[in-house]
């Protein structure tokens, strides 16, 4: 599944994370963040599951475009609550 720009973002805004924090626990500059974000360009493979692990390891759940598009979803991670 490719991460589309508005999931990023979305993600970013359930986990109240920055660019910043993205990029540093992804481990990949805050420029690419935010050029992806602002379509400047897509990830590479490798950056795009880089990212997507760090989100996925937060808890959230990226949902296919299928359907309705799109989206995110924050799970509730095993043991929490």
């Amino acid at each position: 599944m490719g991460l589309c720009p508005e999931q990023c973002r979305a993600a970013r805004g359930l986990l109240n994370w920055s660019q910043e924090k993205l990029a540093t626990l992804s481990g990949v500059s805050r420029s690419t963040i935010k050029d992806f974000e602002c379509h400047r360009h897509a990830l590479h493979r490798a950056t795009e599951a880089l990212v997507v692990k760090a989100l996925e390891t937060a808890g959230v759940r990226l949902l296919p475009p299928e359907g309705d598009g799109p989206g995110v979803r924050l799970v509730r991670m095993k043991g929490a609550g």
